[in-house]
C-alpha cells in the first residue's frame, strides 16, 4: 500500500480509503454486516488502514460496523475519518431530503452544524465507533443556515480537547474553503470525482493544489459505473439511489461501457481488473490524493486494495485521457 500526508498535517492515510458508505446499507438496497466487517478486515490486511463513514450512513450503522470491524486492532495503526451534519433525528437547519432508513421508515434529513450539533455529534459517532478520538473530522455538507465560523469553532474546541486530531470538509466550493480556513486550517476536502464526473476540476482541485489542500475523492468508480459490469436496463434492488440517476441511464451506462472496452486491454496487459485500473488512474490524477473505495464484502475490499500495485506510466496515462476524451467525458 501506499500513503499520503494529508494537507500539512502530519495524518497520512492509505491511498486506498474504505469508504463505508455502502456498508452501512443505507441508500444501497440493504446490507450484510457480517460481509461488511470481514470486507474492513480483508482491506486492513492488505495497508488500508484508513476508513470514512459518517452518523447518517445507516444512522448509526456503518459507525458501529466500523467499531466493531477495528476491535482488538492497535489504534495507532488506523486512521478514522468520520462526518457531521447530517441530521435524522432533529428537525433543524437546511432541510436536505426524504429518505427511509435501513427499517423502510421515512426520515427527513437536514443538514445542520450549528456548535451544540457538531459537539453532540462527536459524542455519539466516538461511542458509535469505540474510540476516544477522531483523526480527520468533515463536515458532511455545506449548511447555509450557520456561519461557517460557528461551525469550525465546535471543530476547534473538539481539537483543544483531544477528541479530534484535524478538521476537514466535504463538498465544498473555493468560497466555503476559504471562509472555513479563516476559523481552522482545514486539510482536506472530500469530493465527487471519477473518470465520467470531473467537474471539480475546473476550480476546486486547483485551488486545492495551490493551497496544499489534500483531495479525497469519493465515488472514484461512479458507484459501480466504471466496473463494466453494468448493462442498459439495469434492474436496481428497492431503496437503491442509483435508480433514476443519470449516469444509470441506459444510454450513459452503453456509453461507459464502449469507452471501458477501449482501455480494457491495457488493465488486461497488466493483469488488472478495469476497476484496479480506473483506482490507479484515479489516484494519478494531478490533486487526487486520496481515493475512498467502498466494498461489500472481502473479495471487493481485497480487489481495491491491489488496485495499488497496478503502476501506470506516463504514455499509459495519456492513452486512458485520450479515449475519455474521444468518449466524450
Amino acid at each position: 500500500m501506499e500513503y499520503r500526508k494529508i494537507g500539512n498535517s502530519d495524518l497520512e492515510l492509505s491511498v486506498i480509503t474504505f469508504g463505508a458508505w455502502a456498508a452501512g446499507g443505507w441508500m444501497w438496497g440493504s446490507t450484510d454486516r457480517n460481509d461488511a466487517i470481514n470486507a474492513i478486515k480483508a482491506g486492513y490486511d492488505l495497508g488500508v488502514t484508513s476508513i470514512d463513514t459518517a452518523p447518517i450512513y445507516g444512522q448509526g450503522d456503518s459507525e458501529e460496523i466500523v467499531g466493531d470491524a477495528i476491535k482488538g486492532i492497535s489504534r495507532d495503526k488506523l486512521q478514522l475519518v468520520t462526518k457531521f451534519g447530517m441530521r435524522w433525528d432533529l428537525v433543524k437547519g437546511d432541510f436536505g431530503f426524504k429518505s427511509k432508513n435501513n427499517d423502510g421508515k421515512e426520515i427527513d434529513i437536514y443538514k445542520y452544524a450549528g456548535k451544540e450539533s457538531v459537539i453532540y455529534e462527536c459524542e455519539q459517532s466516538l461511542k458509535r465507533l469505540g474510540t476516544d478520538y477522531i483523526d480527520l473530522y468533515q463536515i458532511h455538507w455545506p449548511d447555509v443556515t450557520t456561519p461557517i465560523s460557528e461551525t469550525f469553532e465546535a471543530v476547534s474546541r473538539l481539537i483543544e480537547q483531544g477528541k479530534v486530531r484535524y478538521g476537514g470538509v466535504c463538498n465544498y466550493d473555493v468560497a466555503q474553503l476559504k471562509e472555513a480556513d479563516r476559523t481552522l486550517e482545514i486539510i482536506s476536502n472530500q469530493i465527487p470525482f471519477s473518470m465520467v464526473n470531473r467537474g471539480v476540476e475546473e476550480e476546486t482541485v486547483p485551488y486545492c493544489i495551490e493551497n496544499n489542500k489534500s483531495v479525497l475523492a469519493y465515488s472514484p468508480m461512479e458507484r459501480g459505473l466504471l466496473t463494466g459490469k453494468l448493462k442498459p436496463g439495469h434492474q436496481f434492488e428497492e431503496g437503491d439511489h442509483r435508480q433514476g440517476n443519470k449516469f444509470f441511464s441506459p444510454e450513459s451506462i452503453e456509453k461507459t461501457n464502449a469507452f471501458l472496452a477501449k482501455i480494457k486491454p491495457l488493465a488486461d496487459e497488466k493483469n488488472a481488473t478495469l476497476s484496479q485500473l480506473v483506482l490507479r488512474w484515479t489516484v494519478e490524477r494531478p490533486g487526487i490524493t486520496i481515493a475512498l473505495v467502498g466494498a461489500r464484502n472481502e473479495k471487493q475490499a481485497v480487489q481495491n486494495a491491489e488496485a495499488i500495485n497496478v503502476k501506470l506510466n506516463a504514455e499509459e496515462i495519456q492513452f486512458i485521457n485520450t479515449e475519455l476524451q474521444q468518449a466524450g467525458f
